[in-house]
């Protein structure tokens, strides 16, 4: 089995680029120690700390839609719903290794892992 450095999802709600287009499906890489050490010297970040993940998403997220580039002026403009759901992600794919997610049926008990990657509900 390869080891697994990019894992892909699903926003919640999606970005809005300006042309009004929605954005859902995504990658996300597994992130360096550069990706986590760079972002500190950043101006943004000594003057609010609250902005490192702002940066620091927009250096892992390889792929957003089919737009070109993923910037930090893109993960600003995300709704907070999505903020959320991409930092719960990357904290689940780098300290965990995997987007999976343990689970328990409430109807039947059976214990089964969802991917919260790839198999979140298309709306």
């Amino acid at each position: 089995m390869a080891f697994k450095t990019e894992f892909e999802f699903t926003l919640p709600k999606g970005y809005v680029d300006k042309d009004g287009n929605v954005h859902k499906k995504g990658v996300m890489r597994l992130a360096t120690a550069k990706d986590e050490i760079l972002p500190l010297q950043d101006y943004r970040v000594q003057n609010n700390r609250a902005y490192l993940v702002i940066i620091l998403l927009s250096r892992v997220i390889e792929k957003l839609g089919d737009m070109k580039s993923v910037n930090p002026s893109v993960i600003e403009q995300l709704f907070s719903t999505d903020l959320a759901y991409l930092q719960d992600f990357y904290r689940r794919v780098n300290e965990e290794g995997s987007a999976a997610v343990k689970v328990k049926c409430p109807a039947c008990g059976h214990d089964f892992e969802v991917d919260l990657g790839t198999d979140m509900g298309e709306s």
